[in-house]
């Protein structure tokens, strides 16, 4: 998600009374597994973007998709030794 600006151990506060739109940060559970993703669109479907281009876009049709919550504030340590 560094295309984003969310880097590893970063702490996200997430929303979970927020209706997901596109665009979003979300949490979502994607067939059973967590991630965090931008939620876009792609051929007129709902699809979960990666800030990382080594990851493709997981598509949302026919999936069993639950949303944790929006992603609202993203911190990160400017010392990384608090982080370890």
């Amino acid at each position: 998600m560094e295309g984003y600006g969310i880097y590893d151990r970063d702490l996200l506060i997430v929303d979970r009374a927020l209706d997901a739109h596109t665009d979003d940060i979300l949490i979502a559970a994607v067939d059973g597994e967590l991630t965090c993703k931008r939620l876009g669109i792609i051929d007129g479907c709902p699809a979960l973007l990666s800030g990382n281009p080594a990851y493709p876009p997981i598509r949302l049709q026919g999936r069993e998709v639950t949303t944790w919550g929006v992603v609202i504030y993203n911190v990160h340590a400017l010392c990384r030794r608090v982080t370890r």
